[in-house]
């Protein structure tokens, strides 16, 4: 009870787990080795390639910039790049064989199909010291397969809960493709307690020296952290900030984006910063914020507390952030439970894809983070659903002002599954008024912009690394067809339903990975589990 009470108490925000560990949490990490968190070597049962030439035949195309779907198309693939893509006929009529490449080393027939960019999960964990208050924290593999057959080719690993040695070495790891699992952009968290300066100063050398990509920032002291994100610039190492309220009353998201931050996580910050009459949100008297249905319960007052739309303060705010190329990364889908709890506990994927431990972790708890619905009211879940109209509306309207919006999940928390949140995010986007290929423009090269690697990610062009997904269904019509379980659809020929849809492959560095056995994968650890407990 002890250890739980202390838990507890250094709990700050979705990953504050490893922020008070002066190393950057490599001691945290060693007191949770008994979990099995290496992920296994990479199978070639699931994995073939790279290959020399890798042709893929007569798919259409949704090339991740905003461009409608186009195809037939080719694609050839030389080792991890794309060295071709060439228009080879129209819809309907035959392939026009002369336009065709070359044959390859290994083709895919993709006629009928759809491929797009590698999904960019902008905001993900995967893990945290807690779970071992509730069982085993899910293996590795679990995590990236879910994440790999939902087409996610590329995670930003945002606060290093397991320890910044542990996470950066599995980053190298996948890298160099010993591991099935996406390429992780490591963002460690900065401690908040840090007291100085110059303290900050040497902890974020420390952590590029690490190999960190950049640093995820929760709240401290205004002067620490601005010299925390002037030393970020100096090492070029990128940055991401839940502005905790603790903090918020010193540091909301104008003043971190006027010192340079790079994206804004979830929203808090934001409202604070559309404050017009007053400085404080209306906390109720007995609010504790370590309670935390007093902290979500309230956060979703916010948004009605801030600035009108189209007021001169709304206009100002967005006009600043606009300016300074801020990124907003809403992770909508963490916080939809809160407008239904019922939706959220009872999707359609938990029976077969979530672990026990996963389970339990997510069922009200005083102590683990995101297990907060404690007693969650019909008005809890009106309050949400207002502020998500407001949330969506800025982040919308941001967007429609070329403003830079990407798709993060923050999956493992609240319900959420990792993969299965991820497409739900995409959903909420179009929701909020993005057109699916908008949404798919988020999920793609938006996402490589803010990780600084659109160069070689988020977009399928020629001279761009080999990161693809293939289904065979139209994402662009129904978003749904993404989800692992697929999406049900009356067969008019046998007037029986159907589940249509789930990607079907995923290339990551020009290796094809097999989407449906991984998610096969998934679903025999979950039984192994839930047949392990039954005989307990």
């Amino acid at each position: 009870m002890i250890i739980r009470m202390l838990a507890a108490a250094v709990v700050l925000a979705s990953s504050a787990w490893a922020q008070d560990a002066p190393e950057v949490g490599e001691e945290r990490s060693s007191s949770i080795t008994k979990f099995p968190l290496v992920a296994s070597p990479r199978e070639a049962r699931i994995s073939q390639g790279p290959y020399n030439r890798l042709v893929i035949r007569g798919a259409t195309v949704v090339d991740g910039t905003g461009a409608p779907p186009i195809g037939p198309m080719d694609i050839v693939i030389e080792g991890n790049r794309i060295t071709e893509i060439r228009s080879v006929g129209n819809p309907g009529v035959p392939i026009r064989a002369e336009a065709r490449p070359a044959p390859g080393e290994f083709e895919i027939d993709a006629h009928g199909s759809y491929v797009l960019p590698g999904f960019i999960d902008a905001h993900s964990h995967i893990g945290n010291a807690l779970w071992g208050l509730t069982g085993d924290m899910p293996p590795m593999d679990y995590i990236f397969k879910l994440w790999m057959g939902h087409g996610i080719t590329t995670s930003r690993e945002v606060a290093c809960g397991l320890g910044a040695n542990y996470t950066i070495s599995e980053k190298r790891r996948s890298e160099r493709n010993e591991i099935t699992a996406p390429r992780l952009v490591v963002h460690c968290g900065f401690p908040p307690s840090t007291p100085t300066a110059k303290a900050a100063r040497d902890w974020v050398k420390r952590i590029k020296r690490k190999g960190a990509d950049g640093i995820k920032f929760f709240g401290g002291n205004p002067v620490v952290l601005e010299a925390a994100f002037e030393e970020a610039k100096k090492q070029e190492l990128r940055t991401a900030f839940h502005h905790a309220q603790l903090s918020v009353t010193r540091v909301n998201v104008l003043t971190s984006a006027r010192w340079g931050l790079n994206s804004m996580e979830h929203w808090y910050g934001l409202p604070e910063a559309l404050f017009d009459d007053r400085v404080v949100q209306d906390y109720p008297y007995d609010y504790n914020y370590n309670n935390e249905q007093d902290r979500f319960g309230e956060a979703g007052r916010l948004w009605a507390q801030a600035a009108k739309p189209g007021s001169d303060k709304w206009n100002a705010v967005m006009e600043e952030l606009l300016s300074l190329d801020f990124t907003l990364d809403p992770t909508f889908t963490i916080y939809e439970a809160n407008r239904d709890v019922m939706r959220a506990r009872n999707a359609d994927w938990h029976d077969e894809y979530t672990l026990p431990s996963v389970w339990r972790f997510f069922q009200p708890n005083r102590v683990l983070h995101g297990s907060y619905h404690f007693d969650w009211t019909t008005r809890d879940e009106i309050d949400w659903r207002n502020n998500f109209q407001m949330w969506m509306r800025f982040v919308n309207e941001y967007k429609n002002r070329g403003g830079r919006v990407t798709a993060g999940s923050d999956s493992g928390f609240i319900f959420k599954l990792y993969g299965f949140g991820y497409v739900r995010e995409l959903e909420l986007l179009q929701e909020a008024g993005f057109h699916p290929l908008e949404v798919m423009k988020s999920a793609t090269l938006n996402g490589a912009e803010l990780i600084g690697r659109d160069a070689e990610l988020g977009s399928i062009e020629v001279g761009k690394l080999a990161d693809l997904v293939i289904l065979d269904e139209n994402p662009v019509n129904n978003l749904k067809v993404l989800y692992g379980t697929g999406h049900m659809r009356l067969n008019d020929e046998t007037n029986e339903v159907e589940r249509v849809g789930g990607v079907k492959y995923t290339i990551k560095d020009g290796i094809i990975y097999d989407a449906v056995q991984m998610r096969a994968d998934v679903r025999a650890m979950v039984q192994a589990a839930k047949d392990v407990e039954a005989r307990q």
